[in-house]
């Protein structure tokens, strides 16, 4: 199960996940993400609560990265020790803003 919030924040829009990001919930980001980003500039996805990834939510991730990256910017926060290697054995910390 995947939980996506949102908050808009002085022109910058935070994007919360929760749960799962695996192969099942990683096509509801997908389907959400252009109304997600549609006006944002920037964005902050938030992944504290964030239990699980796997490659299909890598794979979103990367997409919504390249995305932004033609109008604004994009950084992940909160990521836990988990994520993180995953992230970082993935090369993703070479390709994404992780702060």
């Amino acid at each position: 199960m995947l939980n996506i919030t949102t908050k808009n924040e002085n022109d910058v829009k935070n994007i919360f996940l929760s749960g799962e990001l695996d192969t099942l919930t990683s096509e509801e980001l997908e389907q959400q993400m252009d109304g997600l980003l549609s006006d944002a500039k920037d964005v902050i996805v938030d992944l504290k609560d964030l239990e699980y990834i796997t490659s299909a939510g890598l794979r979103i991730l990367l997409e919504m990265q390249n995305i932004m990256s033609t109008k604004g910017s994009m950084k992940i926060t909160n990521s836990s020790e988990v994520i993180l290697e995953i992230f970082e054995v993935t090369g993703f910390t070479e390709v994404l803003t992780i702060v």
